[in-house]
């Protein structure tokens, strides 16, 4: 039992220790790129673009069944995570001012999140998006871009010092299992079998892409 406390101490100060450095390497411009980033109604093109994108591909009844299996594998990372593990754990954010780690903290804009952290919805949300997309599609191009935001959206959030590395990892692999099970009950109810041929697989990536954009021109104001 010592042995366990004593690495799962040293866990939480390495999880301090990362936090701090991905915190403090901060500017006034990635300050305002990644408040930006973090946020939910900029993405909103972004998933109306994967919206289109799943009905250019599959029947309509196909493709309202994956609608409401991307709807459960959100719900499910984010109730799951906000709702069952989060009480339990009562872990505080590390910009929570009831956290002594709180003073070393750079906090933008006012932001600290609410009280407790762990796991971090926002990785299990986007994750849970982005697995489910990869295994609906397996396309390259859109797999890559996907991860890669579903990654940039954690690293924003441990930027903006709201959330532990632990608690980002913690969160992507909850997206992952309910993007996995999802995924795995659509298939078998839908008998879903993935189309030959996929179409306008750029469209998402292009609009993402020009969100983007906009957020690094924008940052610069």
């Amino acid at each position: 039992m010592d042995l366990m406390n004593e690495i799962l101490q040293a866990l939480s100060e390495l999880d301090a220790d990362m936090l701090l450095f991905i915190n403090g390497m901060h500017n006034d411009y990635f300050d305002n790129f990644m408040y930006a980033f973090s946020g939910k109604l900029v993405w909103v093109p972004l998933y109306v673009s994967l919206v289109y994108l799943i009905f250019r591909n599959l029947r309509w009844r196909m493709a309202l069944g994956c609608a409401v299996a991307i709807a459960l594998t959100i719900v499910f990372a984010d109730q799951i995570g906000a709702s069952l593990i989060r009480p339990e754990v009562c872990r505080l954010r590390p910009s929570n001012l009831d956290n002594p780690l709180s003073e070393w903290v750079h906090i933008v804009n006012g932001y600290r999140g609410g009280r407790y952290g762990f796991p971090s919805c926002h990785a299990a949300n986007t994750f849970g998006l982005a697995f489910f997309l990869y295994f609906l599609f397996r396309n390259q191009v859109l797999t890559y871009f996907i991860m890669l935001w579903a990654l940039v959206t954690c690293y924003s959030r441990a930027y903006l010092g709201v959330h532990y590395p632990g608690d980002l990892l913690a969160g992507a692999l909850l997206g992952l299992a309910g993007a996995g099970l999802c995924y795995g009950l659509f298939r078998w109810i839908c008998k879903y079998r993935r189309p030959v041929l996929l179409l306008d697989m750029w469209v998402p990536v292009c609009v993402g892409c020009l969100t983007v954009v906009g957020m690094l021109i924008y940052s610069f104001f």
